[in-house]
């Protein structure tokens, strides 16, 4: 019997309706013609928890870390134990296997661990469903590949899992704890490889934007009159540093030097020369079809999606087999496909009353742009529409704009390219540099599927200077000044984020890290996190209340435990640098390079090394009573079985408690333990009494219990 394993069911049926008759459904199964179908539920297995190695691990102990599983441990998620079952008993009825995980890492994982849990020996076999329309999985079942050839891409997903295991394990627990030290009681920390970081682009942005003081900065703009035509044309004045003073962004910042220059500029002799002109023809390749990411980003921008919503969508249509697989990190088509550009487009053609198929029937099917490229293409490809005709009418709004993209961005592989003539001309006046450009359009190509309106601009300068109207000229000929004008604007300070750009700088995280080389070495990496899991981590942040989403684009600010817990941590996790010299690591695992084993190694390194750091980390403090005892920690309020009491945050290492009076800690009569080196502790609250220290002190039972339950409650 050969048995096919889908990542969820709607694969699995959609993989069951292209086998051949007859069928016969089971409870968690399909039996076809063509052999056995069943699915998982996504991660049936799950990693095992501290306390799941060792029963101790369920306190929150600052000994026990950092926690380092010898043999690492699944476990069957109880959601999914009865489908587990399923696949167990179909496993071992089976002579050949089809793994049909989603076509990348993850999916690739997801499969794979079941069948080593099982300790598989059987044959497998791989199918690669990037589609669930018919065709797509009927050519999937005619190219199945050994599933031994795609071992790298588990690896890389393995390393991926236990890394995260291994980082928000400890230092949640490490930072949790040190937090607990300084007085913010019941307050959790979550710190990931990915999430972190992420957080901590937005707390410096804020930082950026709350220390941004504005400054005025001056333009001077020419009119220059060509000799030979006779036309009119505006240059922008490049000031030298020699003769101006210059802000660092080499911008004119002294209103004197800027006035002095424009009434001396309208003197004799008003003749000027051309000293540069340039003319080239340039083309532009239309956009490549959507990486998920792509796709969340310009769905942000346009509608305001937030970028779950654009991977729910995304999912949606794909499991409608409208669209291909979404949760892809490429760019780029098979050749193979292209094969089925005529359908396709005929499909998008015959839409009633849509732009889509104005497009569609203005394209060329036999065109071949570069986004058809075998060697771009790993495991899965971009997004694009699927052979299945669509009924806009049928879909929701978002959906429709969702598709719309798609769809566009599929058709405009099949237009000319953007044609245009790109001008730079210098000119020569009064020994100054005044420069122009502008751009003439030769033929539209798919340029005129993306005018929906002017684009907004980040520099409105750039775009001011690129859209001059240049007569013809040459070098050499001479000009004559007209007039000047002398405009100012302010720097402004960068923009907060929202959800779609926060994701766009994860995915582009080399513009956010610190070293150089590592810049260099990532500008080409697709950044961190996944593209399955970008949203969700977003969404995270601001579920537990580390980010606000205010307004309708949803613009990000970071609350007061986000500056906290970023504030609290060492560099080497709030940077990005680390976790994308990671994330490239675990790129090159998956082309075949690097073993989980060498990679966990060194995850298990700075585990070690930021779990030592939070025993002396700096948090700012959650209110209290500083404890005379240590130092460190504040005497906080707790409810016994006696009554109130007060005790140290940092017990257990800190054991001072003190009786409750007035709602103050009464140290009256109370022995203050010594520090560590003998000498006595810090001095106490200001109100109280100064004791005498007399050697350590002992908690009673109760008092303890009470302790422990706060700080390692189940």
């Amino acid at each position: 019997m050969r048995l096919y394993i889908a990542e969820k069911p709607s694969v699995g049926r959609a993989l069951a309706a292209c086998l051949p008759d007859p069928h016969r459904k089971g409870q968690g199964w399909i039996e076809t013609g063509g052999g056995v179908v069943t699915w998982l539920f996504g991660h049936v297995l799950r990693q095992a928890e501290p306390e799941e190695y060792d029963p101790k691990l369920k306190r929150w102990r600052t000994e026990d870390l950092p926690i380092l599983p010898k043999e690492w441990r699944l476990v069957v998620n109880e959601s999914a134990a009865q489908q587990f079952a399923v696949v167990k008993g179909l496993i071992e009825r089976a002579d050949e296997i089809v793994h049909g995980g989603d076509p990348d890492r993850e999916g690739q994982l997801l499969v794979d661990e079941v069948l080593d849990y099982l300790g598989n020996e059987k044959p497998v076999r791989r199918i690669l469903i990037n589609a669930l329309d018919d065709k797509s999985i009927h050519d999937a079942l005619g190219d199945l590949r050994d599933n031994r050839d795609f071992l790298p891409l588990k690896r890389s997903a393995l390393a991926r899992a236990r890394a995260d295991w291994l980082i928000g394990m400890n230092l949640s627990r490490a930072y949790t704890l040190a937090a607990r030290r300084a007085g913010h009681d019941r307050l959790v920390l979550p710190i990931g490889r990915v999430k972190t970081p992420t957080l901590a682009l937005v707390v410096r942005r804020e930082r950026e934007i709350e220390n941004f003081k504005p400054a005025t900065y001056y333009l001077l703009d020419a009119v220059f009159r060509h000799e030979k035509s006779g036309e009119s044309f505006h240059a922008r004045w490049k000031p030298s540093e020699e003769r101006t003073p210059l802000d660092p962004e080499g911008r004119l910042v002294d209103e004197k030097a800027a006035r002095a220059a424009l009434e001396s500029f309208g003197g004799a002799p008003q003749d000027a020369q051309i000293t540069r002109y340039e003319r080239k023809k340039k083309e532009e390749p239309p956009p490549l079809p959507f990486s998920l990411s792509a796709l969340q980003v310009l769905a942000g921008k346009r509608y305001g999606y937030e970028p779950q919503q654009v991977l729910d969508t995304a999912q949606k249509l794909y499991e409608e087999k409208l669209t291909s697989y979404p949760r892809s990190d490429a760019e780029y088509l098979p050749v193979s496909q292209h094969k089925d550009a005529p359908k396709i487009l005929g499909n998008l053609a015959a839409l009633d009353g849509s732009e889509l198929s104005a497009w569609a029937r203005e394209a060329d099917a036999k065109q071949k742009s570069r986004a058809w490229n075998d060697a771009k293409i790993s495991a899965h490809h971009a997004i694009i529409p699927t052979t299945v005709p669509v009924n806009l009418a049928r879909l929701s709004e978002m959906e429709r704009n969702i598709y719309g993209l798609i769809a566009r961005a599929y058709i405009a592989q099949f237009h000319p390219n953007y044609v245009y003539d790109q001008t730079k001309v210098e000119v020569t006046y009064h020994g100054e540099l005044f420069a122009a450009s502008g751009r003439t359009e030769r033929a539209a190509g798919w340029r005129a599927m993306y005018r929906t309106g002017k684009s907004e601009t980040e520099d409105a300068e750039k775009e001011d200077e690129e859209s001059a109207v240049l007569p013809p000229m040459k070098k050499g000929d001479a000009a004559n000044y007209v007039s000047a004008d002398l405009s100012t604007r302010q720097t402004k300070p960068p923009s907060r984020f929202t959800p779609a750009t926060l994701l766009q700088g994860m995915k582009e995280i080399h513009k956010y890290v610190k070293d150089e080389a590592a810049k260099k070495m990532l500008r080409d990496v697709s950044g961190i996190g996944t593209e399955a899991t970008r949203a969700s981590i977003i969404e995270d942040l601001i579920r537990r209340k580390f980010l606000n989403a205010a307004g309708k684009k949803k613009v990000l600010t970071p609350t007061a435990e986000a500056y906290l817990l970023i504030d609290a941590l060492p560099d080497a996790m709030t940077y990005p640098d680390a976790t994308a010299v990671w994330e490239d690591r675990l790129h090159s695992m998956a082309q075949g390079e690097g073993t989980p084993e060498e990679f966990l190694a060194g995850q298990a390194a700075f585990a070690r090394e930021l779990c030592a750091a939070a025993l002396t980390a700096t948090i700012s403090g959650g209110g209290g009573v500083p404890c005379p005892a240590c130092g460190r920690g504040v005497m906080m309020k707790r409810k016994g079985k006696h009554g109130d009491f007060w005790g140290c945050s940092a017990f257990p290492q800190c054991r001072m408690t003190a009786n409750d009076t007035d709602g103050k800690p009464d140290f009256t009569g109370k022995r203050i333990p010594r520090a560590a080196n003998g000498a006595a502790g810090a001095p106490p609250f200001a109100s109280a009494p100064t004791p005498v220290a007399r050697g350590s002190y002992t908690p009673t039972a109760d008092e303890q219990a009470e302790m422990d339950a706060l700080f390692f409650g189940e």
